[in-house]
């Protein structure tokens, strides 16, 4: 991997090719593995380094401004000629923006620990051993185990011509697996910046005790019920709630749950949500893609919205705001998204939740979720890898999975309980993570079956 120095000297090099008024590059470096399983073996172990450099031109003044994008991974010098000179040529045929200020000046980036030297040094033989535990639990019980074992470490240097230079070294561990029999499945996973705090027993042990536990599902008419949501079935509804409104664009667009709500109660007084890229129970960022550090953002506090996060351009558009540090890299149409997010915990074990459960549904987690009405938060999905009935505080039999659709925020209005644990779970965008607990729902929706 290319080392700050080179990263610096790239960036040093591309902003004084650009005669730009304003310019802007970010040095991506990554190095990744991953070793792929399915049917108890692994068929696949590959490794990618690779080097991106993104440059972003502005062309005269607000608000007047020109922009234009170009990238490419040639770090030779002529290489980095041409993306230069394919950003200005972007910005020249562009359109103005009114909108556009200015890039963000330098501020004072707080130090973080988000590299770790175990997960960097992992070797595939390590992830292989991991992945023999899954494998051969499952072969145990005549089951067939998929999945995958990750390892990375990112570097990234944000650097402009008004003096910003942010560096950054990361490095995530991601374990995924689903066990399958003939008419059931399982899931286990786990996330973490240091890998040693994966044990791929117990994630292949989830997964296998979810197949065998899961055999001979029963129908379920469709219904409102009690729930019992895993994290991966929280993270999952709290990652579509942060796109779907938790940016500033969506709120400036008008297609935000948070329009014309601030101050307003809008889940359950139990419910506090927030972003923070330097809590170290996450996955750490201490800046964003525009070098900006990262802010802690009260997004909903005890059922009442609060705020949504910014970049340099929302916070532009808007009379005395600032960035908050969530740019995403430019250009994108989603505007800034929280990507650190946490939920509060509650008191509960999910034994004590299972226990006060009369009658209700085990959820794992969801499946091919997809929003229905973005401001009023409906999502639809399937249920999957585990999904159970709850009958008199214990868990009586597997269910075959269901279809819900069902709003985010009603569905957090409704949570009766909350467990005292947090788990972290990875998104399936990049680096996004949430650290939520398992929750009881009263009146979930679900509205169709299927035969699995």
């Amino acid at each position: 991997m290319l080392g700050k120095d080179r990263l610096d000297a790239i960036a040093e090099y591309v902003l004084a090719l650009s005669s730009a008024d304003q310019r802007e590059v970010l040095v991506w470096s990554n190095d990744r593995h991953l070793t792929r399983f399915a049917v108890n073996t692994i068929h696949q172990n590959v490794s990618e380094t690779n080097a991106t450099v993104r440059v972003r031109v502005v062309c005269g003044q607000a608000p007047h401004a020109k922009i234009g994008v170009a990238s490419g991974n040639d770090l030779s010098e002529e290489g980095l000629k041409k993306i230069v000179e394919a950003a200005e040529t972007v910005a020249r045929f562009q359109q103005e923006n009114p909108d556009f200020n200015t890039l963000p000046e330098p501020q004072p980036v707080q130090e973080a620990h988000a590299y770790v030297e175990a997960t960097a040094a992992y070797t595939p033989e390590e992830r292989a051993q991991g992945v023999r535990a899954i494998c051969t639990l499952s072969r145990e019980h005549d089951l067939e185990a998929a999945g995958a074992f990750s390892t990375m470490v990112e570097k990234l240097l944000v650097a402009n011509s008004l003096g910003v230079s942010a560096y950054r070294c990361n490095t995530v561990a991601h374990l995924t697996s689903v066990v399958m029999g003939p008419d059931s499945s399982g899931y286990g996973a786990a996330t973490a910046m240091d890998v040693s705090q994966i044990d791929p027993q117990a994630v292949g042990q989830a997964a296998v005790d979810k197949a065998l536990r899961s055999r001979e599902p029963a129908d379920m008419e469709p219904g409102a019920y009690t729930v019992i949501l895993e994290p991966a079935a929280v993270a999952d509804m709290l990652f579509t709630l942060g796109y779907l409104g938790l940016g500033a664009l969506a709120m400036q667009e008008g297609r935000s749950f948070m329009c014309g709500r601030l101050g307003e109660q809008i889940t359950g007084e139990n419910i506090t949500i927030w972003d923070d890229g330097l809590d170290p129970r996450g996955l750490v960022i201490p800046f964003d893609f525009e070098g900006v550090p990262k802010q802690r953002v009260s997004l909903i506090e005890n059922g009442v919205a609060r705020g949504v996060v910014y970049d340099s351009f929302t916070a532009g558009r808007e009379e005395g705001k600032s960035s908050t540090g969530h740019s995403l890299p430019a250009p994108n149409t989603f505007g800034p998204l929280p990507v650190n997010l946490f939920m509060a915990p509650g008191q509960a074990s999910r034994d004590e939740m299972l226990a006060s459960t009369e009658r209700g549904i085990w959820v794992t987690r969801f499946h091919y979720t997809n929003p229905v009405h973005p401001v009023k938060t409906v999502l639809t999905g399937m249920t999957r890898d585990g999904t159970f009935l709850i009958e008199n505080g214990q868990i009586t039999r597997p269910l075959k999975n269901l279809r819900f659709t069902q709003s985010i925020l009603e569905a957090l209005a409704h949570v009766e309980m909350l467990s005292s644990e947090l788990t972290l779970i990875k998104s399936g965008w990049g680096n996004f993570a949430e650290c939520v607990p398992a929750a009881k729902i009263n009146g979930f929706q679900f509205t169709g079956t299927t035969e699995f």
